[in-house]
This record gives C-alpha cells, structure tokens and sequence, in this order.
C-alpha cells in the first residue's frame, strides 16, 4: 500500500466520506482495483476477507451512478448478514451524494421492500433468493442495471445458488460491466466469466498467503468434554474484549450461549439459522454495540461480518474446511489492526486441524506445553455387539442363547433343505 485515495481518480464527495471514516491509505486490492474497475473493465477479484474488497466495488460503482431514479447497479451476495454489511458500508461511503442504497433479502416484510424500491434505489444490494421474489413479482426490474457485481461468489456456488446467478445475470442487459470477487476460484467461476464477461482483467492479492499476518493464531490439543472449561479460562484472560466463537451446529450455539449466560453470568448472545431475521438484526446489534461481550454463532458469521472490536475468535468445533477457518478468524484483527484466533481442538478432530495448518505459512502456536496441559491420548474404540452385557460374558451355552442358537441353525437347516429341493 504505496498510494494515496486521492490517486485513484476518486471524486471529493467520496474522498471527504473516506476521511471522515478513517481511511487514508488504500488496501492492495483498492489500489490495484479501482482503477481498473472505473476505466470500465470487467474485473475477477481474487482476495480472502478483511482486505476491503468491500471498497474495492463500492467506490467504483458510487462514482459511475447517475441522477436518475432507476437502478443502475446491483450487488448479489450469499447471506442476509453480508447484504446488510455491504448496504451498511456502501451508504456511508455515499454520505456526501445524492445515492440511495438497498438490502434486499429474505426474513424481511415484501410490502417494506417494495415501497423502499419505489421511492428510488440506485444501488441494489440483494441475495439471490429474493431478488428472484421481486423479479417474479415484478417489483424490480434488471433492464436498467449497468454494474454487477458477485461478492463471496465461491459461496453462493457452494450454497447452490449457481442456476439463480444464470437466471439473474440473463435479465441483465449485455453491455452491463461485470465484477466478480471471490477468495477461491473454482470452475464453475471460470464457466460464469466465459459467459457473462468481457475480457475480465484477474486482480489477485496475497494468493499464496490466505492468513491475516495480524492475527495470531494459537491453538490447544484436549478432549472434547474439557472445552467448556478451556472455554471458560479463556473468556476469563480476554480483559473483557469482545469475542467471536463458532460452533458447528445451531444446537450447539444455543447452547453454549446459554450456558455462558446462566452459569457464567456472561453477556452473550447467539446467532444462527434457527432465529427469525428479527433476532438476528437484533443480536447482531446488541454485539455490534458493545452491549453483550461475546457472540457465539454458526459460519452464519464466517463471513460479511465487519465489527472492528473483535479481539477474539474461538474455534470452539474445527470446520472441515481450511478455507472456512480462515474465514473465521478473518473476523479479527479488521482493517490491519491486531486480534487472536484459539481453536480448541479435540483429540479426535486432530487430522481436520491439520489440514489447515497445511495452509497456512504464519506460525501457528500450539498452547499444551507452554500452559502445561498434556495432550490426551486418542482413544481406540470397539465396535460393541447388540449381545454383549457390560457386566456379564457373553455365554453362548446359557439358557436364552442356547434356544436362538437353536433357532437359527433349525431355520438354516429347513433353508438348505429348500434351496436343494429347487436343484
């Protein structure tokens, strides 16, 4: 990050928003980007979270709208989270103009979207599902989009959404300029470049380093019953800095959460695909203010979440992907400041976590020796038979097994007797 924003070609209007927000320098990806973006490319944007790829699109897309009522761009994204994230950032860039920004998404009343859209929206921040309502509906129309943009595309293919990201791209008209970011590329992107863009420019940033050098990783090797406690010592060693903690099942976060809460006496909330998109909005506000210390949540919030005040991020369950991790831990140390990541790895997830540490090149530090905690051996278990009884032998000359043993070997008989009558 050598430039300055001011050498980008952005307008005043968007420089004194910048300012005001506490930007002076740009990210690499901004840098190498925007220019690229405004001279009217299609772009393929290769960065992994926490690179402010956000601004990358936004400032681009804020300097090419027009004074007309219609909407002129349009941002799909995987999650009702992300959409609100991306709207959120979008209209504060856009403080000192005339630009109307929307999220558009599921869990959120029809008629309140609809009247919002007929007011006037230059900027429509939608995820597939419903964008497709309103297409139905005709509620929003595509024919006057002139800018797309995919964000986190790898996981909206991963969610399914690929045949919605056809349809909607096809009501676009043609000479849209299209942008496309996204942390991995797989092939199903390359096929969408092929069909949707023209000569897409590649903009790649720390390809081969998908961690945060900000962050310090550590993580700890005990059984699965010992987390809570781990857990607990944790959140005791934090000097009450907010803390991020993902589970892998929504059970499981509503579970923690509350035992956080009623045990520890802990300010925490929960956040994951069970709740309506009231409590979620909510929750998420409660966190994002200060108001609770601790969010523990699903990969709901693996990505699009954007609060600088996250210090933490437990891994309570090790994902099973790498590239899920990093999103994770992406949570901290925003916008180049510093944040820790402790995963608290059972015994029996040992081979998962080890496939993320073949990822990444930053030094991840292990904590059972330097907190004297010894790593628990792996337990061998047996396949148990229906007929054994934990406190007596199984004893095939006892009574009861004696008549199935019996049974059976009657049964086979007449079988045999059967199968040779047939030959």
């Amino acid at each position: 990050m050598t430039g300055l924003f001011d050498e980008l070609g952005l307008n005043k209007k968007l420089l004194l928003a910048l300012k005001e927000s506490g930007y002076t320098v740009p990210f690499p990806i901004q840098e190498k980007a925007i220019p690229i973006i405004l001279q009217g490319n299609d772009v393929i944007g290769q960065a992994h979270t926490g690179t402010g790829k956000t601004a990358a699109y936004s400032l681009p897309i804020l300097m090419k709208i027009k004074n007309a009522r219609s909407a002129q761009a349009l941002v799909l994204v995987p999650t009702r989270e992300l959409a609100i994230q991306v709207a959120k950032e979008m209209n504060k860039l856009a403080k000192y103009t005339e630009t109307k920004v929307a999220a558009i998404y599921g869990g959120q009343n029809m008629r309140n979207q609809i009247i919002r859209l007929e007011r006037g929206i230059h900027i429509i921040v939608a995820t597939p599902g419903r964008l497709m309502d309103h297409i139905g509906q005709k509620t929003i129309f595509l024919d006057t989009i002139d800018f797309v943009v995919l964000d986190e595309a790898d996981r909206m293919l991963d969610m399914g959404f690929i045949e919605d990201i056809n349809y909607i791209l096809s009501k676009v008209k043609h000479k849209k300029q299209l942008c496309l970011f996204s942390a991995t590329i797989l092939p199903e992107i390359i096929e969408i470049s092929k069909r949707y863009m023209k000569n897409p420019i590649h903009v790649t940033v720390n390809q081969n380093d998908i961690t945060l050098k900000t962050i310090e990783q550590m993580y700890l090797i005990i059984n699965e019953k010992e987390k809570y406690n781990h857990l607990c010592n944790l959140i005791k060693q934090s000097n009450n800095n907010q803390m991020l903690i993902f589970t892998s099942t929504k059970q499981k976060a509503e579970e923690l959460a509350t035992n956080l809460r009623k045990k520890e006496l802990l300010q925490v909330t929960a956040l994951h695909g069970d709740l309506s998109q009231r409590q979620r909005n909510y929750a998420m506000h409660k966190f994002r203010d200060e108001q609770e210390q601790i969010l523990v949540a699903t990969d709901i919030a693996a990505r699009g979440i954007d609060i600088p005040s996250i210090k933490y991020v437990i891994n309570y369950d090790i994902p099973r992907d790498p590239i899920t991790y990093f999103h994770r831990i992406g949570r901290t140390a925003r916008a180049n400041s510093d944040g820790k990541a402790i995963s608290l790895v059972a015994i029996e997830k040992i081979s998962d976590f080890e496939k993320i540490l073949r990822y990444t090149k930053y030094k991840v530090r292990q904590l059972n020796e330097e907190l004297g905690i010894p790593i628990p051996k792996i337990q061998k278990t047996f396949k148990k038979h229906n007929y054994l009884n934990k406190n007596k032998p199984f004893n095939k000359w006892s009574k009861h097994n004696y008549k199935n043993s019996k049974k059976k070997n009657s049964m086979y008989k007449k079988s045999s007797n059967r199968n040779y009558r047939k030959h």
